[in-house]
């Protein structure tokens, strides 16, 4: 029994550094690079988005106490998940967006995303979901600094939930190498499951905390729409390359972020 306790306790901890190991430059080394640690790994990914989006929401409350404007601290706010990812979400993002629009069979598509230049596509997409999620993030810091924290917490977590749910067992990768490869089809769908209705439900409870049950409403309607949209996305990309990559994975994760912050400033 303890030895069965002791394998559950070191798989967490190899999921936890996973998680922050791969998804952030946070320090955590990572000790395991296997299915068991990748499918822990993308269990933990929400927490891994919770810090972040903490970290969005201090560096946002931190220009708003030098005395800037809402539209600065949303700068920050965005900025700062691109700093703590090394930008390769967004990079994720671009590069999707070329493979999706290059209209080329998928082997021709997935070696446009392997490019290190971006394509039209890629920057008109980065275009308009980086001035989305500033634009939110100015409507919601304008309310002032807890809803806009708050808007900038939902994010990173439920962006970072878009990542398990898109691990889950019926996605397949699309290249036999890369993070995709390691991370696609590891987590069981009551797992993903599980993972989602917790998640969702801690967007409400704090939507309840913050202002009441419009509030509670707004959070699991904004989890809920950015999951739906990442799910969207995540399912196009699989009929267009034959599964997932660590570019499709980056993508789906913007996606959620900028859904959710948009689907908060409703009835604002």
């Amino acid at each position: 029994m303890r030895a069965v306790t002791f394998s559950r306790t070191r798989t967490t901890v190899d999921g936890i550094r996973f998680a922050f190991g791969t998804l952030t430059v946070l320090p955590a080394r990572v000790t395991r690079w296997d299915r068991e640690a990748a499918r822990a790994g993308m269990l933990c990914a929400p927490l891994a988005g919770l810090v972040v989006g903490v970290c969005a929401a201090a560096a946002g409350g931190l220009v708003l106490l030098l005395g800037a404007g809402p539209l600065l601290a949303a700068v920050a706010s965005a900025a700062v998940p691109a700093l703590l990812t090394r930008g390769l979400h967004l990079d994720g993002l671009a590069d999707t967006a070329d493979g999706l629009g290059s209209g080329k069979p998928a082997e021709d598509a997935l070696r446009i995303m392997k490019q290190s230049d971006i394509g039209p596509f890629g920057v008109i997409t980065l275009l308009f979901v980086l001035l989305a999620q500033v634009a939110a993030g100015h409507e919601l810091y304008a309310e002032g600094w807890a809803v806009g924290a708050a808007g900038a917490v939902l994010a990173g977590t439920v962006a970072r939930l878009a990542l398990t749910l898109a691990s889950r067992a019926s996605v397949p990768a699309a290249r036999p190498e890369g993070l995709g490869a390691v991370v696609a089809g590891t987590v069981p769908a009551r797992a993903a499951l599980g993972a989602g209705v917790l998640v969702g439900t801690v967007c409400a409870a704090g939507g309840l905390l913050g202002a009441g049950p419009y509030g509670a409403v707004l959070g699991a309607l904004a989890a809920v729409a950015a999951v739906g949209a990442a799910e969207l996305l995540l399912r196009r990309c699989v009929r267009r390359f034959g599964g997932v990559t660590g570019d499709v994975f980056g993508a789906v994760a913007e996606t959620a972020a900028t859904v959710a912050l948009v689907v908060l400033t409703f009835g604002g």
